[in-house]
């Protein structure tokens, strides 16, 4: 009886403490709608990225009910084909997500993307949140010194969006040769330089270079074998492999850390306010690694940029190399 009783009192003790546990939090994730044409390439595009936690195919801010894609059709509902993108602001930035919709939307072209036309297919950026349209109003406005023609992207508040029929859901996983007015090869190296575990990392790097790329730290000046070095080729990201500079835009400044006065591609960097120690400076990350690499001044040759690169955070990859490396692509950066 009293070995019952014990059972009962452990029992109770348990429960008791399992009910005083804190609730676990789920991650905190934000969303943005997003219409660029055919909303099949878009959505699988979206859905390849870091960070982004879900996306569904719709309609959205048209004049009517629950319509059907028959009505949209029409061009008399007024709804935009349009991707639901649901992400961890932890992950990507809703600067990051505008950064890649820029590049596989054209902004100029009024109702009409690739072979498309119709006020369905004009390209909109609607917001939920109102702090957001600050940033999309200024991403615009940065992005349209990239064009001579006005950039004609509408940016609104959402009204309503209503989800498409099912067989638009992930149609480009279920039919892999479909329609898509979308390179999709710009976001399969999210798959191809998928970032490492952290106890991988930890494995794979050396502990300067662990802690610069994952902790922010910074290595002393000169000390670097990079920081010399002239050799034709590309530099890396260490942790994923990711390309991000040329030797052709690398030059000697003088500071101790290996400079370039540009990347290879814009969108393979992401610049972070840095207030740290007293100052205020432009950190520099690695779009898919998301690895610290260093900050860009504004004093660089010809009045340019520089971006100062601690060389931990590289691996350098010679001309000879880039095919059997599987950089075979960057050939024509030295042709």
């Amino acid at each position: 009886m009293n070995k019952i009783l014990g059972i009962i009192i452990i029992a109770l003790a348990l429960y008791g403490g399992f009910a005083m546990m804190p609730k676990i939090e789920t991650q905190k994730t934000n969303k943005i709608y997003l219409a660029g044409g055919c909303f099949w390439g878009v959505e699988a595009y979206f859905s390849k990225l870091p960070g982004i936690t879900y996306t569904e195919t719709g309609f959205a801010n048209g004049k009517i009910s629950n319509p059907s894609y028959e009505d949209v059709l029409t061009g008399d509902t007024d709804f935009a084909e349009t991707v639901l993108v649901e992400y961890n602001p932890q992950i990507i930035s809703l600067t990051d997500i505008l950064l890649h919709y820029f590049d596989i939307v054209d902004l100029t072209s009024l109702n009409r993307q690739a072979h498309d036309s119709g006020t369905q297919y004009r390209s909109g950026i609607y917001y939920v949140n109102d702090k957001d349209r600050t940033l999309i109003e200024n991403a615009i406005k940065e992005e349209q010194k990239q064009y001579k023609k006005p950039i004609v992207t509408e940016i609104k508040k959402l009204e309503n969006f209503y989800p498409a029929e099912e067989y638009h859901q992930k149609y480009l996983d279920k039919n892999p040769g479909g329609y898509c007015h979308i390179d999709l090869s710009k976001v399969l190296k999210y798959e191809q330089y998928k970032k490492p575990t952290n106890d991988e990392l930890k494995q794979k790097l050396s502990e300067i270079q662990y802690n610069v790329t994952q902790k922010g730290a910074t290595e002393r000046p000169f000390s670097s074998e990079y920081d010399k070095k002239n050799d034709e080729g590309i530099y890396v990201d260490i942790a994923t492999g990711e390309p991000l500079f040329s030797s052709k835009d690398k030059y000697d400044a003088g500071c101790g850390w290996p400079s370039f006065t540009k990347p290879i591609e814009k969108k393979s960097i992401k610049e972070k306010a840095d207030l740290s120690l007293g100052m205020n400076r432009k950190e520099v990350r690695s779009e898919i690694g998301n690895s610290h690499l260093g900050h860009v001044f504004e004093d660089g040759p010809k009045g340019g940029q520089r971006y100062c690169i601690n060389g931990a955070a590289l691996k350098f990859v010679p001309k000879n190399d880039l095919i059997k490396e599987g950089y075979g692509e960057y050939l024509y950066l030295f042709n």
